[in-house]
């Protein structure tokens, strides 16, 4: 029996030791990069800018700060691996936007677009629109970014003539009315637009029993002497607005007897459109001495949307009569020598999409180019839109700013 027991224990022995080793693997260490999502960290870049570009501040409505740091729960980079210039181990790229300062997008929109494409976006901000051009002009041979966005049909001449751009047709481009294609080349496509109009403060009419302006020729008449304020067109972009719409319905032959008295009947120049209505204006919280004002069509929501303590009624009015408004349309495009141009061609795709179309109205106080976007409800309760506004061609404007500029100084400031 003993000896049974014995030789069974070394058979098993044996069998052990001759047995294959199975090794248990160590902990995969995960070494793909962590994108920080927009809303957590992720900075927006204001590049300072070029000490040989005017510093003049954006002459544009200010605009809040993005308030909705929701970040998406579930990132989506099945996009990444589709980019024919893939990165190691699935790292962000980076897609460089030059735009004005008065560029905004809320955090979680932009983020869909960075998580959509693995894709981490850089701003470079500067100045009003004609700033930003002329960044992007100076620095067409070495481009700093991938996209330029915020010249106007005040500018887009200028633009096209610096051969900067690279055409593309967007998806979601079909969707937008023609009135807004004006460059048929496509190389600059229309992002949104906003009309520039005579603002007024509706108590100090209400107290006066005065009624407002209904035409342009209604601001010669005594009963408003000293009553509007207006930007110069050198250098501002709504006064620049405002100087092409006395053009456009009064026609080159009258336009300036129109600012000759005009300026007979008080008409105050300020340099930009912070001073005119934030200082100057009396239905801004600034409570200036003037009650009329050259602002936008949307100023009127943004003073319900920003009041503190909050208010139910919008305290000026926009006059969007016949020919009385300059409607701007912005563009973007893609500018040549980009060095993501799989990534570029995205970012027009998406700024044509419905929920960036949706995101503008109070991010940056415009409308949306896409008829499928909803306009939020305070915005389209309180702001209005030219029916029939006093426009001009691209390229009249480009052929004859520069002098109608000059003659307007002459008949104005001189």
């Amino acid at each position: 029996m003993k000896k049974a027991v014995l030789r069974y224990l070394l058979v098993a022995l044996l069998s052990a030791a001759c047995a294959p080793t199975t090794l248990t693997p160590a902990p995969t260490i995960d070494t793909r990069p962590t994108v920080t999502p927009f809303s957590a960290g992720r900075a927006t870049v204001e590049v300072t800018p070029a000490s040989a570009l005017p510093t003049e501040p954006p002459d544009m409505f200010p605009l809040p700060t993005p308030n909705n740091p929701s970040p998406l729960s579930t990132p989506m980079v099945a996009a990444a691996a589709e980019s024919p210039l893939p990165t190691p181990s699935g790292e962000a790229r980076t897609l460089t936007v030059l735009a004005h300062e008065s560029f905004a997008l809320s955090d979680k929109v932009l983020q869909q677009f960075e998580q959509a494409n693995n894709v981490k976006v850089q701003l470079i901000k500067q100045g009003d629109a004609g700033q930003a051009l002329s960044r992007a002009i100076l620095t067409k041979d070495n481009p700093e970014a991938d996209v330029f966005f915020g010249v106007d049909n005040t500018f887009m001449g200028r633009a096209l003539d610096a051969g900067i751009l690279d055409t593309y047709q967007p998806i979601g481009l079909a969707n937008v009315p023609k009135e807004f294609q004006l460059d048929p080349t496509q190389h600059l496509i229309p992002i949104d637009y906003g009309d520039v109009c005579l603002n007024y403060d509706k108590a100090y009419f209400e107290q006066k029993k005065l009624q407002p302006p209904q035409t342009l020729k209604d601001l010669t008449k005594p009963e408003y002497k000293n009553l509007l304020v207006i930007e110069n067109p050198a250098g501002s972009s709504p006064g620049l607005a405002f100087m092409l719409a006395t053009v456009s319905a009064l026609g080159e032959d009258r336009w300036l007897g129109f600012w000759a008295d005009l300026k007979k009947n008080g008409v105050k120049v300020v340099e930009d459109w912070n001073t005119a209505y934030y200082t100057e204006f009396s239905g801004s919280s600034g409570k200036g001495p003037r009650p009329i004002v050259v602002s936008y069509a949307s100023s009127p929501p943004a003073e319900v949307i920003f009041a503190n303590p909050p208010i139910d009624q919008a305290p000026t009015a926009a006059i969007t009569a016949s020919k009385t408004c300059f409607r701007q349309i912005e563009f973007a495009g893609i500018l040549k020598g980009s060095k993501n141009r799989d990534l570029a061609e995205k970012w027009m795709d998406f700024m044509l999409s419905v929920p960036y179309q949706e995101d503008l109205p109070l991010n940056q106080f415009v409308y949306p180019i896409n008829p499928q976007a909803k306009l939020p409800d305070a915005f389209a309760k309180w702001s209005t839109v030219a029916q029939e506004p006093a426009n001009l061609t691209s390229q009249a404007i480009s052929q004859n700013r520069e002098k109608w500029i000059e003659e307007w100084t002459n008949a104005v400031l001189r």
